[in-house]
């Protein structure tokens, strides 16, 4: 896998500092500034031209005040099943939401983990939503599915390259 460890804002600028860092900043910022957040982490994917695009996104919302996010996009030509991109994707937003977690705890806010599986058996993606399910539960996050992941079903949908 093509792995970017490169985060960016929706407005494209380049986080030139760890993940880790930035998010700690953001936290102290927004704690001093009196906002309450929540965080929502997902990933979603996209098959073009036998390449794999994916994007894992990190979601504030403020209460009633907006929110913001932070974008980082990989891409692979191995070939994947249906299931294995979907848990692929958990495996990425779990991978950042671990990274982050004691921050979050640290400042008392809340984290989803967003998972782009459909909840309806009729679709393809319901083939890995028990697992998925189990894993982000196992690791102790939130989970939210289809139609309530809209981190990765929305957000990070719209940032696959």
């Amino acid at each position: 896998m093509k792995k970017n460890n490169e985060w960016r804002t929706l407005s494209g600028d380049q986080v030139t500092i760890p993940i880790t860092e930035e998010i700690n900043r953001v936290l102290q910022r927004e704690a001093a500034e009196g906002h309450e957040l929540k965080v929502c982490i997902g990933t979603d994917s996209q098959v073009k031209a036998g390449v794999t695009g994916f994007a894992t996104v990190i979601v504030f919302l403020r209460k009633r005040k907006g929110g913001f996010m932070y974008i980082r996009s990989e891409s692979t030509r191995q070939r994947m099943t249906i299931k294995e991109r979907m848990l692929t994707e958990v495996r990425m937003s779990i991978d950042v939401a671990y990274e982050l977690c004691n921050l979050f705890s640290r400042y008392r806010v809340d984290m989803e983990v967003h998972a782009d599986i459909n909840t309806n058996p009729q679709f393809k993606s319901n083939d890995a939503l028990t697992e998925a399910m189990g894993y982000i539960l196992g690791m102790g996050f939130a989970f939210r599915a289809k139609p309530d992941a809209f981190a990765s079903s929305s957000c990070a949908n719209k940032m696959v390259q």
